[in-house]
């Protein structure tokens, strides 16, 4: 059954050379329940609404298994907020997720996805500026990027905590690879 291995907010906000000059892409895994509102977890913070955020990008959830990849094509230990996500899941991949399809997430959150998050050069930053160079490009191109909900339903989330599809989206909606790679 698919299920929550951690639950990600912000730790820290960074300087940054973006146009906004701080980056809340530092998320670490914290312990116990954490309350998901219309904006998404509470204690997390986007620092630029322009492009993260909002009702549309409220939680950004990723896999384990595109965890273990990057680690893998890395060399280094990618821990759960590593890429800035508020959900590291497992058991689920949120790339093959079609947009509109609706997730229960424990007891009563109710998720909607709405499609890729979209690799940026603050990303790159956080990854390693120069010393990977095109990542941008490779973490897009390998379509393992993870996906946006917005929140239908607010409440608590934790690890351990059940992803169950509760409602399909229609068959012809695309996954969130497909929106991403450009299929769709």
């Amino acid at each position: 059954m698919p299920s929550i291995l951690a639950v990600c907010v912000v730790h820290a906000l960074r300087p940054d050379p973006g146009p906004v000059g701080v980056t809340a892409i530092d998320k670490r895994a914290v312990t116990g329940p954490v309350r998901v509102g219309r904006y998404g977890l509470r204690a997390d913070v986007q620092a630029d609404r322009k492009y993260h955020g909002g009702e549309d990008q409220a939680v950004y959830v990723y896999g384990q298994d595109d965890a273990d990849h990057w680690a893998r094509e890395l060399g280094r230990d990618l821990p759960p907020g590593w890429f800035g996500e508020n959900l590291r899941v497992a058991g689920l991949d949120p790339n093959a997720a079609r947009v509109g399809e609706r997730w229960r997430v424990g007891a009563d959150v109710v998720l909607e996805v709405t499609g890729p998050r979209t690799p940026c050069a603050t990303f790159a930053r956080w990854v390693g500026g120069d010393d990977e160079r095109g990542w941008v490009r490779r973490f897009r191109d390998a379509g393992r990027v993870g996906a946006y909900l917005r929140v239908v339903q607010r409440g608590s989330v934790q690890v351990g905590d059940e992803v169950v599809v509760e409602s399909a989206a229609p068959p012809d909606a695309p996954t969130v690879r497909e929106v991403l790679l450009g299929g769709r």
